[in-house]
């Protein structure tokens, strides 16, 4: 009991001095891996796809569109950048080398990477009718990076280890039974108690996020309910929410109708 104990007093007194806070919303978030740690894994990650991606000629050939998500891409990092300048976290603008990419794939999809290495499918393009909807996905993408979601992500993995781990030894003197069951609930409670809720939290946050950084960039933050109305009626697949690590599409299209107009009075063009 004294060891475990001990770990408790040690696992609480490092998440109290692992505590950052998320740009433009300001929430407290656990991040108990480094910046370099995260950086350099996804970096490799993003260099495998790419390259297997040109082995593969699933670079898109569509000039048009790639240079359109290079253009609006450019103008949202920019303004990242200078929302970071602005409020005194011009130190975290190294931790990006930023990329825009075009794939081949009819998925709706697209992801960016810690760094600022972003990928947009070809698929979700199709409900793309202006830069002021590709401004929707290429801010919310670029909203999780500078949320630092993925670190955030790595961090409650490890806590999540260490809390099965202290788990463990507080339940060393029961029955095996008793301990089965005890590991097994756990798992279910980190996975839809905690881990699957704070990626729809991710989710939610890199949607505010994208409002603000797409209305800096110059584009028209009331095109994130049309586009997600779009993405709506296009969706083939409902999961049930509670179980999805995203939102679903009417919790976002609400969330959405809400934050506009407080994002275009705090940050629209005077």
């Amino acid at each position: 009991m004294k060891k475990t104990t001990t770990l408790l007093i040690l696992a609480v007194a490092l998440l109290l001095n692992s505590c950052s806070s998320v740009p433009i919303t300001g929430r407290k978030q656990l991040n108990l891996v480094s910046d370099q740690t995260v950086l350099q894994s996804s970096l490799a990650s993003y260099q495998s796809f790419m390259t297997s991606a040109k082995q593969s000629n699933a670079i898109s050939t569509d000039k048009t569109k790639s240079a359109q998500v290079v253009r609006v891409g450019q103008k949202i990092a920019a303004a990242t950048e200078a929302y970071l300048k602005a409020t005194g976290m011009e130190s975290e603008i190294k931790n990006f080398a930023w990329e825009f990419n075009l794939v081949k794939s009819s998925e709706m999809n697209a992801w960016c990477m810690p760094g600022g290495k972003i990928v947009v499918y070809e698929g979700i393009m199709k409900i793309v009718s202006s830069d002021d909807d590709l401004a929707v996905v290429l801010g919310h993408e670029v909203a999780h990076a500078v949320a630092k979601h993925a670190n955030e992500r790595m961090s409650q993995q490890v806590a999540a280890q260490a809390g099965a781990q202290v788990l463990a030894g507080v339940l060393s003197g029961q029955s095996y039974q008793t301990q089965a069951m005890a590991q097994q609930v756990y798992g279910l409670g980190a996975q839809y108690g905690v881990m699957q809720p704070f990626s729809r939290k991710h989710e939610s946050e890199a949607d505010k996020m994208g409002l603000v950084l797409m209305t800096i960039a110059g584009y028209n933050p009331q095109n994130a309910i049309t586009f997600w109305q779009n993405m709506n009626a296009n969706s083939q697949t409902k999961i049930p929410e509670f179980m999805s690590s995203h939102p679903s599409h009417e919790t976002r299209i609400n969330d959405l109708t809400k934050w506009v107009p407080e994002v275009q009075k705090q940050y629209g063009q005077k």
